[in-house]
């Protein structure tokens, strides 16, 4: 694994990337509603008589807070719109309209799971270079999408792979029954699935592009999946490894492989909802009649996403992103695996009913919550040791996130195989995988 932490994330950040980082906090905690001058109950939230006399305000503010800006520097308004190629400026104005400040707060914290809470909202600052402005915009929109449009959290990671399953063997509805096969399909064929580390240690997905065709699943399912895979490989980063290599394996790829709508639902999951995600993209073994397909593509990437884009013909040169002890035989290298699905069982997922023992560790992450938004409010106002309280804070809030995880996220082929373990350990290439 890479040994240096990268710049910009916590523990490596400059004096004027450290003031951007509590900018943002402290804007991002204003619309959660948590912050100085506000009337707040012991759970974080305003109380009730402070709600109903101020919610109209607290909306008008909200909405207000990021108006037109005045000209001069840092005016990024006009910029911001000239490059919201995604719509995340409307969603965000979305969001502000349509949800309250504490179902903002839940979605955010909901998104955090294992990460440190500073190295999600920089995720967001580096893919917006630096500007608050835009950074808390795509945020916001991107709380309202994952809890609102995509259901990530409450549907797609908690019902998971059984739940699929079970729509597919005993769903009285048609539709439901086909959303479930198109699933389980997916995964069974290994259209993409996560293996292994390249050479700097970032987890690799697989998508073998061979094995769709247009129309086979449907778009809902293809999205479904997609998200899925994404949001799977999310519980395989670590410190300070914090994106993923995606190898697209286009060997036999032809024009009926070829569908430009999952690819452009792609391209907005990684520049608009899951920034600074990737760390490569490596296009293997493509065919000569590729070539016109990529510059159709490329046209719609962001050029940082672009200039992530590499190409490999052959396992040598696919040798310089990941080692060939490491690339399965299927793809010309030495390792002796090949991708096999291990089907969901019946109460793997039974954690999941513990509603007492759910609430218990719930309770006590909010408490964390709590006391991590009172330090970082500290912090930003420049108080004593906030600093290092709420480093010590993020270290348990992730301990708390593995102990959770089991009541909040089915399982998956990963967990079953041994990849992810009890606590969050993982184990990348498990001996009886």
């Amino acid at each position: 694994m890479a040994a240096r932490l990268p710049p910009g994330r916590p523990g490596n950040l400059t004096p004027d990337q450290e003031a951007k980082l509590k900018e943002m906090w402290s804007q991002t905690l204003d619309i959660f509603g948590v912050g100085r001058g506000t009337s707040e109950a012991a759970n974080g939230a305003a109380t009730p008589s402070s709600e109903a006399s101020s919610s109209d305000k607290k909306k008008k503010g909200r909405l207000s807070l990021f108006g037109k800006k005045k000209g001069g520097e840092g005016d990024t308004t006009n910029d911001t719109a000239d490059n919201d190629k995604h719509g995340q400026t409307r969603e965000f104005q979305q969001a502000l309209a349509s949800q309250t400040p504490e179902q903002l707060r839940d979605a955010f914290w909901s998104m955090v799971k294992h990460d440190h809470p500073d190295a999600l909202l920089l995720r967001f600052l580096r893919a917006r270079k630096w500007d608050v402005h835009a950074a808390l915009i795509m945020l916001v929109s991107t709380m309202h999408w994952r809890s609102q449009e995509i259901s990530v959290d409450d549907d797609i990671m908690a019902k998971g792979e059984l739940h699929a399953l079970q729509q597919e063997t005993t769903s009285s509805s048609a539709a439901e029954k086909k959303e479930g096969a198109d699933f389980m399909a997916q995964l069974r064929m290994g259209k993409s699935f996560l293996h292994g580390t390249d050479k700097d240690g970032r987890p690799c997905c697989y998508v073998r592009v061979r094995l769709h065709r247009q129309g086979e699943q449907s778009e809902k399912s293809l999205e479904r999946f997609t998200v899925y895979t994404i949001e799977t490989a999310r519980m395989l980063l670590r410190p300070p490894i914090d994106t993923a290599t995606i190898v697209f394996d286009m060997t036999d790829f032809s024009m009926a492989n070829m569908d430009y709508t999952p690819v452009k639902f792609m391209i907005k999951c990684f520049e608009a909802n899951y920034p600074e995600s990737l760390g490569s993209v490596l296009v293997y073994k493509a065919p000569w009649i590729f070539q016109g397909i990529w510059k159709i593509i490329k046209g719609w990437l962001d050029p940082v996403v672009a200039s992530k884009v590499h190409f490999a013909s052959n396992v040598e040169e696919l040798t310089q992103w990941i080692p060939r002890k490491q690339i399965p035989k299927e793809n010309g290298g030495d390792e002796e695996w090949r991708y096999e699905y291990v089907e969901p069982k019946e109460g793997e997922n039974r954690q999941m009913d513990d509603a007492e023992a759910r609430g218990k560790l719930v309770q006590e992450r909010m408490g964390m919550v709590r006391g991590y938004e009172a330090d970082t409010l500290a912090w930003v106002e420049g108080k004593g040791s906030a600093g290092e309280e709420r480093r010590a804070l993020a270290g348990r809030l992730a301990e708390n996130y593995w102990r959770l995880d089991p009541f909040v996220r089915a399982r998956s082929l990963y967990d079953r195989v041994g990849v992810i373990g009890e606590g969050g350990r993982l184990e990348f290439y498990p001996s009886h995988a």
